[in-house]
């Protein structure tokens, strides 16, 4: 099945709004194993959206729209798709007693305009709204063309294509669809150099998505059972994490902190973070997964020199001698954090986020990264050179996502590629 997706609106098209639902729509599709050829954001106009809903209907099984289906003058999706598939719209008495309901829990009354939005497809069907006032519809022809109209809200849109779309289209499909997300650290073309033939197959489907730092591959099979679609999906992520290896971090989760928090509960593992250029973003992003309370019980932001010393431990002759941003002054940070936490593992960073304060030999963007394990005494330091991103916000995620990684290897007893190994009491070099 092929098909395009119509974002109807003039806020879109003068970037009052971002569109998201676009995207949403995108990977939804891709999902379902229906092949997206275009996607177009056009305003308010009853002729331009004419014009494409006949130009999309003669190249594509599917169109999809988001927005257009308010009670303003302008908002004319329905009657111009309806009239493109040769149907008519009627009042929905059931509708309008809806939409009455729904403004009488705010303590409002409809104005006459409201009655356009129960106006539904005659040979069509419309989509019920359990989340907002418009339905929406979904019209067919004889040549078995199809088209969705669903809400420009993006929280009502994604109710009602759970709800109704996409049961649809997946009856259509004739088979059951189901995905993987393979979550993986690094960049996306080096990422996909490495498993290039995996990407070939029609059936599972594999896509990369980038993030910052790490990459997305979502496998989609189709199958007649559930059953053997997860199986496909299964044994293709299986394929990729042996390419991947450690890289392949983790199946269906949220992020990488997820990752970690679930493996310092397995291990019974306690974690701690000493943070100076990201600020207590690896504390934000491990406090953001539900149940860390139960792994992490200390952040230390130490900005400053002094904090460093008072609340780390940290000598200040070391700091003399090798300046904040240094590997020395990382490591001790992270013993630093063991010792004031009582915790099994610590991470520590320390660095140059810019867009100022470059150091000889330091430029922006360098940050040093040390792990602590209270159970081999060992701590790991080492290098990292982010300045290439040129932004502020990126280094600091970038080098929390570092932080995180360190800090999954540590639980799982792997070492962090690039590290320098100290023993127990081992002051670290200059890197």
């Amino acid at each position: 099945m092929v098909a395009e997706i119509i974002c109807v609106g003039t806020e879109l098209l003068l970037g009052d709004i971002v569109n998201t639902n676009a995207q949403f729509l995108s990977r939804e599709l891709a999902e379902l194993g229906v092949t997206v050829l275009h996607q177009h954001v056009v305003g308010d106009n009853p002729d331009r959206l004419r014009a494409l809903v006949q130009e999309a209907k003669g190249r594509s099984d599917l169109l999809v729209f988001s927005g257009g289906l308010g009670p303003t003058a302008d908002d004319l999706t329905k009657e111009t798709v309806a009239q493109a598939f040769g149907d008519t719209l009627r009042f929905d008495e059931a509708e309008w007693q809806k939409i009455v309901a729904f403004f009488a829990r705010t303590g409002r009354a409809p104005t006459q305009n409201n009655r356009k939005q129960a106006m539904v497809p005659v040979r069509g069907r419309k989509l019920p709204n359990a989340h907002g006032t418009a339905p929406g519809a979904w019209f067919e022809d004889e040549a078995g063309h199809a088209a969705a109209l669903l809400p420009g809200v993006p929280r009502e849109m994604k109710a009602m294509w759970a709800e109704d779309v996409r049961p649809l289209l997946e009856a259509r499909q004739n088979c059951t669809i189901r995905s993987m997300t393979l979550r993986v650290l690094g960049g996306e073309s080096s990422i996909a150099s490495k498993v290039a033939p995996l990407f070939e197959s029609a059936n599972p489907t594999a896509a990369i998505y980038c993030k910052v730092g790490e990459s997305e591959i979502r496998v989609t099979a189709r199958a007649a059972t559930a059953a053997e679609a997860e199986a496909a999906c299964r044994a293709r992520v299986a394929e990729f994490q042996k390419i991947l290896g450690d890289s392949a971090y983790d199946v269906d989760v949220p992020g990488l902190a997820h990752t970690v928090v679930r493996l310092l509960r397995e291990r019974g593992l306690q974690a701690a973070t000493a943070e100076s250029c990201t600020g207590g973003l690896v504390a934000q992003l491990l406090t953001e997964v539900p149940g860390a309370s139960e792994v992490f019980g200390y952040g230390f932001v130490t900005y400053a020199a002094a904090a460093k010393t008072r609340l780390l431990g940290v000598d200040p002759a070391l700091i003399d001698r090798y300046n904040v941003v240094s590997a020395p002054v990382a490591a001790a940070m992270a013993r630093g954090a063991l010792a004031a936490s009582g915790a099994g593992l610590s991470v520590a960073l320390t660095g140059l986020a810019g867009p100022g304060g470059a150091l000889p030999g330091k430029p922006v963007g360098t940050v040093y990264l040390a792990g602590a394990d209270a159970r081999s005494g060992r701590v790991q330091v080492m290098r990292l050179d982010l300045g290439g991103y040129r932004d502020r916000g990126v280094i600091r995620q970038r080098a929390a996502l570092y932080a995180l990684d360190l800090l999954r290897r540590m639980a799982l007893g792997l070492p962090m590629e690039g590290a320098v190994t100290l023993k127990p009491g081992q002051p670290a070099p200059e890197l």
